[in-house]
């Protein structure tokens, strides 16, 4: 094979057919597709990893909020509570035990006279020794375990180690609708909610006994 020969010969190898077009554009396409690929994934564990930090964040924002409540839970007390027939002034039933306590079922035997009265004034004297920017609780009376009414009271600021005294009138049911003594006492569970705002400090939960 003389020189020219040769020449011409490397040209045509080195010079791609028509397969060999297709080929390279096959595999130009698969690096692509695979390049793309790799992309997609990366954007994918990048947002993933996104929302994965976003939601640390907010465990750890729950979570310092948590360690916010649990002094003031620790450092708040009910002393006394008293409930008495708001038209007449008559106390009907007092109580000096810490009934903010949510570590126990507590237990109050109240006359079945209250049941009468068409309005009842309850006076709770409560310490903290933490202060409480918006003070305020949530009553849900339950009737074997279904929710039969609910209160909603709000005191407000509370200034650190003070003792304060809180009052609220709370109505009746209609006469016409009112249980007797009968069917609710020892059936009836007073569950209370005390909160700072939004954030839960304790619950605790009262089972009342008509006598």
């Amino acid at each position: 094979m003389n020189a020219a020969k040769a020449a011409a010969t490397a040209a045509v190898l080195a010079k791609p057919t028509t397969a060999n077009k297709s080929a390279v554009a096959v595999t130009r396409r698969k690096e692509e597709a695979e390049n793309g690929g790799e992309k997609k994934r990366e954007q994918r564990t990048s947002t993933a990893n996104s929302s994965s930090s976003t939601t640390t964040k907010a465990q750890r924002r729950q979570s310092v909020l948590d360690q916010q409540q649990q002094p003031i839970c620790s450092g708040f007390k009910l002393n006394w509570m008293n409930l008495r027939d708001a038209e007449t002034g008559k106390t009907l039933w007092q109580s000096t035990d810490d009934l903010a306590d949510p570590n126990v079922e507590h237990e109050a035997r109240i006359p079945k006279s209250i049941l009468k009265c068409k309005e009842v004034s309850r006076e709770l004297n409560f310490t903290s020794e933490h202060k409480i920017d918006k003070f305020r609780l949530e009553q849900r009376v339950f009737l074997r375990g279904h929710v039969i009414e609910e209160w909603f009271f709000n005191f407000g600021f509370v200034i650190p180690q003070s003792t304060n005294t809180w009052q609220n009138v709370i109505e009746a049911a209609p006469e016409g609708q009112m249980l007797p003594a009968s069917v609710l006492s020892g059936n009836i569970i007073i569950e209370t909610s005390f909160f700072d705002d939004y954030q839960l400090i304790c619950t605790s939960k009262v089972r009342l006994f008509y006598v």
